[in-house]
């Protein structure tokens, strides 16, 4: 099963680590170094060119990937919740 993200991009559900609420989670310092971490060392994908509202911690093959999405984390658990 995959879980589309926007913009003609899917992640398979079975590599979702977890889905996040950018607005939420960007109060902590620890997530704003995290993803700036993730951003230098080339792990982050937009996935389309909106705002982002919220992102998508995959890990896959050994590797991990920041997915930005311009939906938010409910809408994104609530599909991968469908059956």
């Amino acid at each position: 099963m995959y879980l589309s993200l926007g913009a003609d991009m899917a992640v398979r559900a079975s590599s979702i680590v977890g889905i996040f609420d950018l607005d939420n989670t960007t109060c902590s310092k620890h997530t704003r170094a995290f993803l700036k971490k993730a951003e230098a060392e080339g792990q982050v994908v937009a996935a389309g060119e909106d705002l982002p509202k919220s992102f998508v911690l995959t890990r896959e093959f050994g590797m991990t990937r920041v997915y930005l999405s311009q939906f938010n984390a409910a809408t994104l658990e609530k599909r991968l919740n469908e059956p």
